[in-house]
């Protein structure tokens, strides 16, 4: 694809407490005909992460019209899975209404921390969110016992398809320990609850030991999947170990070819997406492609996007 990097539209600047740093994970709806709503994961001092939401011009979305002034889901209660952290991931409409799924951190004791997926629903366009439930919709299991992140779902008939995060391992990395994880599939009849599958869609190779955020999208050519990967050692200090973005196709969402190189994007020679650029949403507006994503610091310097006129056509 033809990309052109039209840089950072939003960064965190203490407008709350709750918003001391990282504009993360960037989440994009349709807001209106001429705006788009983003999504974001905003920390505080403490490093716990909550969702928000800012509003951009669809024709130019370094143009920000609105930053939401408060966290749209509370943490949960201690002991649940999201009493330290919240990262929305996808928003998917649902008749009226906006179903949102997240993921919860806890805090851990043996490792760092523990996540799963849970569910959030709007009944206002995404003004506001309810929780489903207090617990997760998607958590550990037998086949997957680590933990499962980073969903991304897509309605079909009366199918739903997630594809998602699965850690693998745990491994110590220069003095701590680091996951490793990749893309897996699964599927639910209502979008509640949801059936592990067992396939792996991209699994690691010689230049992924972790592969992160899956995002993807169906057009006349196919099912297509942008995703993050990294290494497992020295990936926050060394730009060529840290998160590049990745490219895979595939005819029926089950069976992945990755083809890195045709998604012609890559981290630039200077500047905010210079060292890291992950977390990847695209949404096709009147004809062109935007990719949303984040740069250096998993976030920390922002959220910024891409642009493209070549919508519909594939990577």
């Amino acid at each position: 694809m033809n990309w052109a990097k039209m840089g950072v539209i939003f960064q965190t600047a203490r407008q709350h407490p709750w918003m001391a740093s990282h504009a993360q994970i960037p989440v994009v709806v349709p807001h209106g005909d001429d705006a788009l709503r983003v999504f974001l994961s905003v920390r505080d001092d403490q490093g716990r992460a909550s969702p928000t939401y800012i509003d951009v011009a669809a024709a130019d979305p370094r143009q920000v019209r609105y930053v939401h002034d408060q966290p749209l889901l509370p943490l949960g209660a201690t002991g649940t899975f999201d009493d330290s952290g919240i990262m929305p991931f996808c928003a998917v409409p649902d008749g009226d209404r906006l179903k949102l799924y997240y993921v919860g951190w806890t805090r851990g004791g043996t490792v760092p921390y523990h996540q799963a997926i849970g569910l959030a629903v709007s009944e206002d366009g995404g003004s506001t969110f309810r929780k489903h439930a207090t617990g997760p919709v998607f958590d550990r299991s037998v086949l997957e016992p680590y933990f499962v992140t980073a969903p991304w779902v897509l309605r079909e008939g009366d199918r739903w398809r997630m594809w998602y995060v699965s850690c693998t391992s745990w491994t110590e990395q220069d003095g701590r320990l680091e996951p490793a994880y990749h893309i897996r599939y699964a599927e639910s009849a209502d979008g509640y609850g949801w059936q592990p599958s067992g396939r792996v869609c991209v699994d690691y190779d010689d230049c992924s030991d972790a592969l992160a955020r899956p995002y993807v999208y169906r057009d006349g050519h196919g099912y297509h999947m942008i995703f993050s990967y990294r290494r497992l050692r020295a990936f926050r200090t060394d730009r060529a170990n840290s998160y590049h973005l990745g490219y895979a196709h595939s005819q029926d969402g089950l069976s992945w070819q990755r083809r890195d190189s045709d998604l012609g994007l890559s981290l630039s020679d200077t500047g905010w997406d210079s060292e890291m650029m992950a977390y990847a949403q695209g949404i096709e507006h009147h004809g062109e492609r935007f990719l949303f994503y984040n740069g250096n610091g998993f976030g920390r310097s922002g959220v910024g996007y891409a642009r493209t006129a070549a919508a519909g056509n594939a990577p």
